[in-house]
């Protein structure tokens, strides 16, 4: 039995190290107790709960009190693991739809608003009033195809497995790549089981030599090779209407990515890249309802865009920006040699591990696509430096109207966590930042607020934004995919 209310005085016949310690194991046995409820939901119900925009799917006890201090330190609100608990108790009562639901948010209004309500079940029912039915949200399946097996493909199949719950989203069914022989299935299943940079896998990964396939936490994914995609029949393989994901970068036009649709089963494209041409270029969050519903081809554009857009949306929403630099400090990539060797592009034939390398980047051009107003106004850089992952951009603009550092970190701390980028945006107020702090972190940026400069004029200001190249934009890349396939589901942020 799960306490009700944790006291905070000292037990007379114990010291305070032993008080302290037997109160932390009852919010451990909350937070134990929510895990299960966080998995009956998801799995039972197509639930998925979130603190404060925190998925607390596959989640520890150790992480799940820590997301409840990082409610107190960042959001303000004082919310504990008992009570989240027992709201998420409520809702596991209830027949609701397929949806994503902040239990942070609810149980803050809860703790705002409960003597309005005669229990925790009225409140529930109230605040959740628009979830229950199943017939609320009627979600049908879309089949996904990953084009590329590279550094986003495998980080993307990842988070398509665990976030797979009940199949009613997003359904992983083959990876294409150039070979699927015995050893190349092996050795990408290796690939896939053990990352240098975002460590193991969590779960089972099972080669299936006879039938070709990955069975991966019971998905069984074929491995499909080709070099021609027009000539694929995914038909053959059960695939029907899927939307074909793109990794690869080697066509970025929609003359080359429509040989995609020319195969039988495919009806979209996404491209993990930016876009040439007329192919659109979406930052999630930002700008996806631009897009005609017509359209059969997409961009995710790059990973520094989706860490540069939300910001610069935000700050040309509230103060304007007049002109300004981007200069992007980004870790190095397989596009550049580990040693010193010839290479198409200027620098980048130098040693990635040694040096920092200065090269173009295409990030202030992206932006124009995604913010007109705001990209023909910037210019950009990018250097290089010998860090695998995780990259910071460096956004020095002259705003329109005056502001505050103090100003400035508000502004982002509540975009962070009101409105239509609190997917996107992460709010950090750590003095000990550092970027291997970021790996795995799932927000297209982090903004520093601790970094941020504004000068004496108030207008000139200098701000940090943080992002993981690799996770962060995969994550991105995935909540696209969701919009695209038409498989959102209800939300309560």
């Amino acid at each position: 039995m799960i306490d009700n209310k944790i006291t905070e005085t000292v037990h007379p016949s114990r010291g305070k190290y032993e008080n302290g310690l037997a109160d932390w194991i009852q919010l451990e046995k909350a937070a134990i107790a929510l895990i299960h409820l966080t998995g009956t939901l998801w799995f039972d119900k197509s639930v998925e709960l979130l603190l404060f925009r925190n998925q607390l799917v596959d989640r520890s006890a150790s992480e799940i009190l820590h997301l409840h201090q990082y409610a107190k330190d960042i959001v303000k609100k004082p919310i504990n693991v008992v009570d989240t608990f027992m709201l998420a108790k409520e809702m596991n009562k209830l027949d609701l739809a397929p949806s994503r639901i902040d239990i942070g948010k609810l149980t803050a209004e809860w703790l705002a608003e409960r003597k309005n309500y005669k229990n925790a079940e009225e409140f529930v029912i109230d605040k959740l009033s628009g979830f229950i039915g199943k017939e609320k949200r009627q979600i049908i399946p879309r089949d996904i195809v990953l084009y590329g097996f590279g550094r986003i493909g495998r980080l993307l199949m990842r988070e398509l497995i665990s976030q797979a719950g009940k199949g009613e989203q997003l359904r992983l069914r083959a990876i294409v790549t150039r070979s699927n022989s015995d050893e190349d299935i092996q050795k990408r299943a290796d690939l896939l089981r053990n990352d240098s940079v975002h460590g193991p896998f969590p779960g089972t990964v099972i080669e299936d030599y006879v039938n070709k396939a990955l069975i991966v936490n019971g998905h069984t994914v074929y491995m499909i090779a080709a070099n021609d995609p027009a000539t694929i029949d995914y038909n053959a393989f059960g695939i029907n209407n899927a939307l074909l994901i793109d990794n690869t970068g080697v066509v970025r036009d929609r003359e080359g990515l429509g040989k995609h649709l020319k195969s039988k089963g495919i009806s979209k494209v996404l491209l993990t890249a930016p876009g040439k041409g007329d192919v659109p270029n979406v930052v999630y969050g930002v700008n996806e309802n631009s897009v005609s519903k017509d359209e059969t081809i997409f961009s995710a554009a790059s990973c520094t865009t989706n860490a540069i857009v939300p910001v610069l949306a935000v700050i040309e929403d509230k103060l304007g920006v007049e002109r300004g630099h981007i200069e992007t400090i980004h870790s190095y990539t397989n596009d550049q040699n580990l040693l010193d060797n010839y290479h198409k592009k200027y620098r980048r034939g130098r040693s990635a591990a040694l040096n920092m390398v200065i090269t173009e980047t295409g990030a202030a051009k992206a932006v124009a696509k995604v913010l007109p107003n705001v990209g023909e106004r910037l210019t950009g850089n990018s250097v290089r430096v010998p860090t695998p992952d995780v990259s910071l951009a460096i956004l020095n603009l002259t705003l329109k109207k005056e502001t505050s550092k103090e100003d400035i970190n508000e502004i982002m701390r509540h975009a962070a966590l009101h409105g239509d980028l609190v997917e996107q945006i992460q709010y950090s107020n750590s003095n000990e930042l550092v970027s291997s702090d970021l790996i795995g972190n799932p927000c297209a940026v982090i903004f520093d607020s601790q970094a941020t400069i504004v000068s004496k004029d108030n207008k000139s200001v200098v701000l940090y934004a943080w992002y993981d190249n690799e996770y962060g934009y995969s994550r991105q890349v995935i909540r696209f995919a969701k919009f695209i396939a038409e498989v959102i589901r209800l939300k309560y942020y």
